[in-house]
């Protein structure tokens, strides 16, 4: 009964909005632009082996070192702008600036320095997600409140006390706030690298069935990258609770 009260309002839109797709492409008949969703569904059990067992491990492996990379620079750099001014003067303008670039734009830049490597897919994926996981890690750190550091200073705790007892536990939540932005921005991000230039991958194979107009195809690795966006988001906030539970939540 919870599920359904929590997922009801949702999963009856999804299922309105797919009655919807379905009758408008059924009018249309031009399955080439907009096929329908049971187009979609039979292309996927049709292609199933390449998809999931080809391209689906070659982006999803993209997405796993991208947001990796990610998370390990990123929480380092937050944490390195949070106890020096002048590093946080440095380099928090150039994460901002570096928001304005269109990523798209660069990513053929980076098929020709790399190749059509694995590398210049990632490098694609930890531009994208870089940036929610340093700001909302950083902006956690700056979070805490001055009287709660001078109440431990008065209890004579050190500057390491301090930023493991309340700095770290306290950015915690922003943490894994900018983490469940950047899961689905990876899905993103490797597809975009995967378009400009690959061998395999989901992306790959959607731009490979577009030169042969074959809409269902186009729409069937979209379809599982959104599925994998999905299923790491759930990850991470599952993720979250487990780590936080010591957090109220409703």
């Amino acid at each position: 009964m919870r599920v359904f009260k929590k997922y009801g309002a949702s999963s009856a839109l999804t299922i309105l909005l797919l009655v919807v797709w379905e009758t408008g492409a059924r009018l249309l008949d031009m399955k080439f632009i907009l096929p329908t969703p049971t187009d979609v569904v039979l292309k996927i059990w049709e292609l199933r082996v390449p998809l999931f067992l080809e391209h689906l491990p070659a982006t999803f492996l993209i997405i796993l070192i991208g947001l990796s990379l990610s998370i390990l620079f990123g929480v380092g750099l937050a944490v390195w702008m949070s106890i020096n001014k002048t590093v946080e003067k440095t380099f928090y303008p150039l994460i901002i600036s570096s928001q304005t670039i269109p990523i798209i734009a660069l990513a053929p830049i980076f098929v020709l320095w790399f190749g059509y490597t694995i590398w210049s897919k990632v490098v694609v994926t930890v531009l994208i997600t870089f940036f929610p996981i340093t700001v909302n890690t950083y902006d956690g750190l700056r979070a805490t409140t001055k009287e709660y550091k001078d109440l431990l200073r008065t209890m004579g705790a050190t500057k390491k006390d301090i930023f493991f007892k309340l700095q770290v536990p306290g950015s915690a939540s922003y943490f894994f706030s900018g983490l469940k932005v950047a899961v689905t921005l990876s899905v993103i991000g490797a597809a975009i690298g995967e378009w400009i230039g690959a061998q395999a991958g989901l992306g790959y194979f959607s731009r490979r069935m577009m030169t042969q107009f074959d809409g269902a195809g186009v729409f069937a690795p979209i379809i599982i990258l959104s599925a994998v966006g999905i299923f790491l988001f759930v990850i991470v906030s599952s993720l979250e609770k487990k780590t936080l539970k010591w957090r109220k939540t409703e």
